[in-house]
């Protein structure tokens, strides 16, 4: 299974196709629904990167992918507009899966 990045910054794209991760740059609704839409429908794709600036465009939609299919995987991934904290996502994460407060 591959990986797919839709973000609105070049500079991630870049960074993720130099990790071999293929992708597009997008930066309205629309586009980004249609990116989305085509990587769900690409069975090679498991993992669908998308930056936190377009999760927050279309997030209902995201959401809702999210919970009612199992593949691909969208997973939220902070870039340089975005304000999540890394760390604490991860802690708060790791938090909630094992039922333990991680300090």
């Amino acid at each position: 299974m591959k990986f797919f990045c839709i973000s609105d910054n070049i500079d991630t794209q870049m960074g993720m196709r130099l990790a071999g991760i293929e992708g597009v740059v997008v930066h309205e609704y629309d586009e980004t629904m249609d990116a989305i839409h085509q990587a769900c429908q690409n069975q090679e794709i498991g993992i669908v990167l998308i930056s936190e600036k377009l999760v927050k465009l279309c997030s209902q939609t995201v959401l809702e992918l999210k919970m009612r299919t199992k593949f691909p995987l969208i997973v939220e991934i902070p870039d340089r507009h975005g304000t999540a904290d890394v760390t604490d996502s991860i802690t708060k994460y790791v938090q909630e899966a094992i039922g333990i407060k991680l300090q």
